[in-house]
């Protein structure tokens, strides 16, 4: 399929299955990133990234600075993790996670300084394997959420014939504006990574994606398309129907593409590749600079927040400290998230460190609790309709709560995003994205035992 082209962007080729209509409530579209000020200490968890947790290469009393290499690891799927104060290592234990996972981890009592790491220098980057080997010595992960180590993504072997970079602008998930302020506040690094990534990749085109509810964005966006060094037009920029989860990995590419990302398969296997905006512009600035990543922006919000906004924070700053900032709580929450309201992590305190993929905090106050009474299913097939990936959550619910590993296996559940679309559509309100939990946990044990 061919895209068509609207007011000098493209819209998209195919129609995706499923996705519910949530509200946006963008409320901090047109705040500008505020940076806070260094915390008096941070905690750094080994676990901030999918794959191998990384070790400590620093010991208690070592003085550290800012962008200094703290933990690494020797295997592939992982990244390495930088101080991001200056200051003295007071503490290296473990500290509970937003998924409940306890990590190692380092801790920094600040010395009031912020002082650059002396061995900071720009990479020297003129090829692929170059720019494979700075974008790991960076530390960065996916900033969209994910966590996904961003060297091994860029490190696509040869013969997947990778011809189209996807960057992803949906920002689909209500409240968060992060990527929204990166687009207007910092295109020219947003440019500038694209055009890298496409000439040391060897990447034939670029399609920008972003929802129509972002007009101001599309705008800043459509400069980059046009711009002069794009001689041979190959950077477009789409513009997609706001809908939940517009911003998923394999429906973004089916969307822009039309291609279909097979089961157990990566965007990659069909000659695609994904990567977050600010990720993006991240690449570019670390080329320019060669600061690591040490601090990242997250929408700080809610109706339970005094002040939301988007603030620019240290990476391992205490949530607790960052709503501080933010004026604290004007209510009491029900429920804070690390995230959005439909993928994120709900958390019991504020007593947790901000993550590399972090990218929002939400506080929620009683009175706009909205959770169903569970009922029984009434057998409206809503949930099958809203689900991107064309599963049947009741069926496969059914079968995890009998723990038939069997049945689950043919249903497919693996392919399952977790995005919570069925859940959202349930009028009985049944917990379907547990049970989707459920189900793999019950697949992954019976795997186990042979």
């Amino acid at each position: 399929m061919k895209a068509k082209k609207s007011g000098g962007v493209l819209k998209a080729v195919a129609r995706t299955h499923g996705g519910v209509g949530v509200a946006h409530n963008k409320n901090t579209a047109e705040m500008e990133v505020e940076r806070m000020p260094a915390p008096a200490q941070v905690i750094l968890p080994m676990q901030q990234h999918i794959g191998v947790p990384c070790s400590p290469i620093v010991k208690v009393g070592d003085m550290v600075a800012v962008g200094q290499l703290i933990a690494d690891s020797e295997k592939y799927v992982s990244a390495p993790i930088h101080a991001s104060i200056s200051g003295k290592i007071t503490k290296i234990g473990e500290t509970p996670l937003p998924n409940g996972v306890i990590s190692q981890s380092i801790t920094i009592e600040s010395d009031g300084e912020m002082r650059p790491f002396e061995g900071i220098t720009p990479p020297t980057v003129t090829n692929r394997e170059e720019l494979i080997k700075a974008v790991r010595a960076s530390g960065l992960v996916g900033l969209g959420g994910a966590g996904f180590p961003t060297h091994v993504k860029l490190n696509f072997p040869p013969d997947k014939n990778v011809d189209t970079l996807i960057i992803n602008v949906a920002e689909c998930e209500p409240y968060i504006t992060v990527d929204y302020r990166e687009c207007i506040d910092n295109s020219w690094d947003i440019l500038s990574g694209i055009f890298t990534l496409k000439e040391l990749l060897g990447i034939k085109n670029v399609i920008i994606a972003v929802e129509d509810n972002k007009p101001a964005a599309i705008k800043e966006l459509r400069k980059i398309a046009d711009n002069s060094n794009d001689t041979d037009d190959t950077v477009k920029v789409m513009v997609l129907k706001s809908r939940y989860p517009q911003g998923a990995e394999k429906v973004l590419v089916q969307a822009t593409t039309g291609r279909r990302v097979p089961p157990g398969k990566l965007p990659a296997d069909i000659g695609c590749m994904v990567m977050n905006v600010a990720s993006v512009a991240f690449i570019a600035r670390y080329l320019k600079t060669g600061k690591p990543l040490v601090s990242r922006s997250l929408t700080v919000d809610g109706s339970a927040i005094a002040n939301p906004k988007n603030v620019r924070v240290a990476i391992g700053t205490n949530v607790g400290d960052v709503i501080d900032f933010c004026g604290g709580f004007k209510e009491d929450p029900y429920k804070i998230i690390t995230g959005g309201p439909m993928m994120g992590l709900a958390i019991i305190g504020t007593d947790l460190p901000v993550l590399k993929q972090n990218n929002a905090i939400l506080a929620l106050a009683e009175k706009t609790r909205r959770v169903k009474r569970e009922m029984d299913c009434i057998r409206c097939g809503r949930c099958a309709n809203v689900c991107p990936m064309d599963l049947m959550p009741t069926l496969i619910a059914r079968f995890a709560k009998v723990k038939d590993a069997e049945k689950i296996k043919q249903t497919g559940v693996t392919v399952c995003m977790e995005c919570g679309s069925c859940s959202y559509a349930c009028p009985s309100g049944i917990p379907l994205v547990q049970y989707m939990r459920l189900a793999k946990t019950i697949l992954a044990e019976e795997g186990g035992k042979k």
